[in-house]
């Protein structure tokens, strides 16, 4: 089989000629990349599985340029009648300087304001969407109802120019994919995650209960915004949509709030992907096992991040009797403790338990779990493990 052939064949829950492995996230390789073209002709030749993602990404990460700093995809953009002001304030007696932002709307002002930790990796601005935002704001962007019509003016469609800059760059990623035969991967949809930005992670957890009519009409102003620039990455013809739902599992909801929040939005763009031919997986990596009969309503093609050290809860046994076959599973290996942490031999265990458990029958690719981040030797030494393991034990 040829790359793609066997990444569909498993995303499909059918037993390819062995266990494909694609790296979910590999920061340590990337960064050592001059561009993407690069990333990917290097993991083809680590024989892994490379996936070619849409929009095109650059190798080296720059958060400052950005408004969505934990978002891949097309560019956020704010409607041009919104006026945007930024300053640092720094205050006696307290640790941090502080970084506001305030966004003037046709509709209202929203404001903003974070401590600008020493670890803050976004200059003296304040961006959108950034999971350093969650734990440093002292003033929430959106707090109820009130803020909805102004947030409209922040997320808006794709213009015509992000449209054809997403379909130029497109061409050469999808060249590359062509010659390697690689799967084409559009990224990421999004929703509860994009919430927690707003409004901060424990704010939703209340607002779940105290204000539900808020929180559904917020989620559909994102869901809106995302299906938009879902449709435009799926023109490209891409083989999955990957949508993040990092932060929808029940360590945030009950499997009841899930139900009636998350998915029917989940189902409808289940139902987007399908129309254009694409599959959808989401990203999830703890909590997830009281809510895998949600996924098989909603449809879902892959779930990624199966993890037996980041969710200690995780049930691997249960996750393949109930989703094997239907759901194909995307993982099983942590990155963080075991991979860059861990010695070969842990790690040799750790690639082996994975694919006893989760692959027989087929429906299973290997990754580490997000992400390997650290580009020492030690590290590289145990990616060398990793993939010795995955070649002596891949055939089914």
């Amino acid at each position: 089989m040829t790359s793609r052939e066997r990444m569909l064949a498993a995303l499909s829950c059918e037993q390819p000629d062995y266990v494909p492995c694609s790296f979910m996230i590999f920061a340590a390789l990337r960064e050592q990349c001059k561009d993407p073209f690069e990333f990917i002709e290097r993991q083809v030749e680590m024989g892994l599985d490379a996936v070619v993602g849409l929009p095109v990404r650059p190798a080296k990460r720059n958060r400052h340029l950005t408004e969505q700093g934990d978002l891949h995809g097309l560019p956020v953009r704010f409607s041009q009648d919104v006026k945007i002001r930024e300053w640092r304030e720094d205050l006696s007696g307290e640790r941090y300087p502080i970084l506001h932002r305030e966004y003037t709307t046709p509709a209202g002002t929203l404001r903003t304001a974070v401590d600008k930790t020493e670890d803050w990796v976004q200059g003296n601005r304040v961006p959108l969407f950034d999971d350093y935002v969650i734990p440093r704001a002292r003033a929430r962007l959106i707090t109820g109802p009130e803020d909805l019509p102004a947030l409209r003016h922040l997320l808006t469609p794709p213009s015509d120019e992000d449209i054809a800059a997403f379909r130029d760059t497109s061409r050469p990623a999808r060249a590359l994919a062509g010659k390697h035969d690689l799967l084409t991967v559009a990224e990421w949809g999004v929703l509860f995650d994009a919430a927690c930005w707003l409004c901060g992670m424990e704010e939703m957890v209340y607002l779940l209960v105290d204000q539900p009519a808020f929180v559904e009409d917020l989620l559909d102003i994102i869901s809106n915004w995302n299906r938009r620039r879902m449709e435009v990455m799926l023109s490209e013809g891409v083989d999955l949509f990957i949508r993040r739902s990092w932060y929808e599992n029940t360590d945030f909801w009950s499997p009841d709030l899930y139900k009636r929040f998350i998915l029917p939005k989940l189902k409808q763009d289940v139902e987007t992907a399908h129309q254009a031919g694409a599959k959808l997986a989401i990203i999830t990596t703890s909590g997830y096992t009281p809510l895998l009969d949600a996924y098989l309503d909603a449809g879902i093609d892959a779930l990624i991040g199966l993890d037996p050290v980041q969710d200690a809860r995780a049930d691997f046994e249960r996750t393949k009797r109930e989703l094997g076959g239907r759901v194909c599973l995307w993982g099983g290996v942590n990155g963080f403790i075991t991979v860059e942490q861990g010695a070969p031999q842990e790690v040799r265990e750790a690639v082996e338990r994975a694919i006893d458990t989760l692959a027989p029958g087929g429906g299973f690719i290997l990754s580490p779990v997000d992400n390997v981040t650290d580009p020492s030797e030690k590290v590289w030494e145990n990616v060398r493990a990793f993939l010795d393991t995955w070649r002596a034990h891949r055939t089914y």
